[in-house]
């Protein structure tokens, strides 16, 4: 293995000193250049992820630590229509979002007699609400754990195509030696130079955004049981 690729290390560094990476892409076949327009494709689509995905994780934190100062003091007074329009203000902000539908799931059945009915009615507002932050967490995730599991693959197809290619230069010369193959390995260490180029990141991303989306999710699951308790003592406090 080491000497395998000890060869392949020295026909790409010889294959280097005689082209560039943009002569290397126009010699390039068409298959090759197939394989790493799919991996550019691949990598624009990940980094508008990964940005896209900062960014809603940034605006989510700034805005929740706002909310949280904001509405602690609504609550404390009682003041229900004024935390869900704090909540409403911060729409950015995860914990706002799960706020708002349990404190109008819990208006909306405060009308009923059973004190256990409108906790409960809060608790599945609550628990929907929460589903569905963490899909729009999770948005794009999945994506960036499928690209940094397949590029790495899709640049080795293009590796053995341009083995394959390369070997079928010589046959076809009936030339001999490291200069007959080199342009056709580099050719093809590029194609896997470029899948692992992609996949990295990509790889990166996804387990340091997981973190990120699980960490959201305790804050929810706190604020939802902290909300609950909220509501029972002010459902008691009635009687």
């Amino acid at each position: 293995m080491v000497s395998t690729l000890y060869v392949y290390g020295v026909l790409f560094l010889q294959a280097s000193t005689q082209m560039d990476i943009r002569s290397l892409l126009s010699s390039m076949g068409l298959l090759a250049r197939i394989v790493v327009g799919i991996l550019f494709i691949l990598s624009i689509y990940s980094f508008g992820v990964m940005i896209d995905r900062a960014l809603m994780y940034s605006a989510a934190r700034k805005q929740s630590r706002v909310f949280v100062q904001q509405v602690a003091g609504a609550l404390r007074e009682g003041k229900l229509d004024e935390a869900i329009s704090i909540a409403e203000r911060n729409k950015k902000s995860h914990i706002a979002k799960v706020v708002a539908t349990g404190l109008s799931e819990f208006q909306s059945a405060s009308q009923q007699v059973s004190d256990a009915e409108v906790i409960d009615a809060a608790k599945r507002g609550l628990e929907r609400s929460v589903a569905i932050v963490h899909a729009e967490m999770k948005r794009g995730l999945s994506a960036l754990a499928t690209i940094g599991s397949t590029a790495p693959f899709v640049g080795l197809f293009g590796t053995v195509v341009g083995i394959i290619n390369a070997f079928k230069g010589i046959q076809a010369e009936k030339a001999t030696g490291l200069s007959a193959v080199a342009g056709g390995i580099a050719e093809a260490l590029v194609t896997t130079a470029f899948g692992l180029l992609v996949a990295v990141p990509a790889v990166w991303a996804y387990n340091y955004f997981t973190n990120k989306v699980e960490a959201f999710d305790v804050e929810m699951d706190n604020s939802s049981m902290e909300l609950i308790n909220y509501f029972i003592l002010r459902r008691g406090g009635k009687k």
